[in-house]
């Protein structure tokens, strides 16, 4: 083992004991102290899952006890992934989970904030890095991730380490570029964007790999499990009610934005289509615009927001992917980047969305009569989605910058790794 190597290794424990020692309100309100009907109960539909596996019932018909009957809406593979999840009790599931999603966070805000981490110098590096990941699970997308018992923050991680390929050591390097995001997107549909992504970018090899590992998990689960693979690809993803109410607070994204407040019917789809459709063409130019630059982990934060916006269903746990987002524009360093992105953190932190919801839907969580009369409460009651529009056309503003000739080199953590020259050690 290398001194490098050696030196990493309490960095990473000292980092994770300041946010375990952090989270200890949560660990309390979420896993000592919940209402049982409401504990991980993101984490008992997939446990529920992998259980319908064991005992041969059907997975896609198959609900979480009362009062919450949740079905399970993720590909079939995923239910595959949570056989695990069966073996234990659920309590040790639940708390196990809830800490290695901390530690995935942890690695997400490591690898989206390395320089910014490598030039700490009023502090310890590990003592920034906890920071920087106590504040993210302030958030509410991520408190929510831990609160349910959620998948995003192992996603999240697998998708950045694959597009941005960061210094994180050989292991990386022996994972073919696309693997990472092709079993996200056999796991969860919504990171096959990534897939388009290195289509656009022309990184034909990792978006062959990450296509094939995609369709031949797919076609795997087929032969493992032919039942539910057809009731999910035949049935259950045609039926977007299964995921809950579309109109309701919680979704964020454009459509959920549009089936509050905008045109009913034909109408009401067609601006829907063409606003995904602009959107897209800004978030993914941007993103290409922002990976010919050298800037991967600029790409990697465009095409994360705009796969919230587009997606038709995007919860605020969702949001978890704007997390890299947030350090990227608080390591620039640049005054108007940085205020940008305390004021997208503490949209996520006050709860901006659910002040509206309480103000405007009288008190009923999940069937808004929504009034909107009051501009001000109805523009916070959108306010995931207009944080994440704003977002984008900011990102796309340092996209262009970064594109020009003069512009200064991107952050250590959206460069690729160079194994031929070896790290010099750095602080933090």
């Amino acid at each position: 083992m290398t001194d490098d190597r050696r030196s990493r290794v309490p960095r990473w424990l000292l980092a994770y004991a300041v946010v375990v020692v952090g989270t200890v309100p949560w660990m309390v309100l979420y896993l000592l102290r919940p209402d049982d009907q409401h504990w991980m109960v993101d984490l008992e539909v997939y446990r529920e899952a992998g259980l319908s596996n064991l005992v041969g019932r059907p997975v896609y018909e198959w609900f979480t006890p009362p009062p919450q009957n949740l079905p399970f809406t993720y590909p079939p593979f995923a239910s595959i992934l949570a056989i695990p999840l069966a073996l234990l009790p659920f309590r040790v599931v639940g708390w196990i989970w809830f800490y290695l999603q901390l530690l995935a966070t942890l690695g997400i805000v490591r690898y989206a904030g390395a320089g910014l981490i490598a030039r700490a110098t009023r502090v310890p590096g590990w003592l920034l890095w906890g920071g920087l990941t106590l504040a993210a699970a302030a958030t509410l997308p991520v408190a929510d991730g831990l609160r349910y018992g959620q998948v995003n923050a192992f996603l999240i991680l697998g998708c950045l380490l694959d597009v941005v390929r960061p210094r994180a050591g050989r292991w990386l390097d022996r994972i073919p570029q696309g693997v990472l995001v092709g079993a996200a997107a056999a796991i969860k549909l919504t990171p096959a964007i990534f897939v388009v992504h290195l289509v656009l970018t022309r990184q034909w090899r990792a978006a062959a790999t990450a296509a094939g590992t995609a369709v031949g998990i797919t076609l795997a689960t087929f032969v493992l499990l032919p039942g539910p693979s057809f009731a999910f690809w035949g049935g259950a993803l045609q039926d977007p009610e299964r995921l809950g109410r579309n109109d309701g607070t919680a979704n964020q994204s454009l459509r959920g934005v549009l089936l509050r407040l905008g045109p009913d019917g034909l109408a009401g789809d067609l601006l829907w289509l063409a606003l995904v459709a602009l959107v897209l063409v800004v978030g993914l130019g941007s993103a290409r615009r922002a990976h010919l630059a050298g800037d991967r982990l600029l790409a990697f934060c465009l095409v994360a927001t705009t796969a919230l916006l587009v997606s038709p269903v995007s919860w605020t746990h969702h949001f978890h992917w704007l997390v890299p987002t947030m350090v990227l524009l608080v390591a620039t360093r640049r005054r108007a980047y940085v205020l940008a992105g305390v004021a997208l953190w503490l949209t996520f932190v006050l709860h901006l969305t659910w002040w509206a919801h309480w103000r405007l839907v009288d008190q009923v969580i999940f069937e808004p009569s929504l009034s909107t009369g009051d501009p001000f409460w109805t523009v916070l009651h959108n306010s995931y989605a207009i944080a994440a529009v704003l977002t984008v056309i900011l990102l796309a503003r340092l996209a262009a910058q970064r594109s020009r000739p003069d512009a200064a080199p991107p952050a250590d953590a959206a460069r690729p790794s160079a194994p031929s020259v070896p790290a010099t050690p750095r602080r933090g």
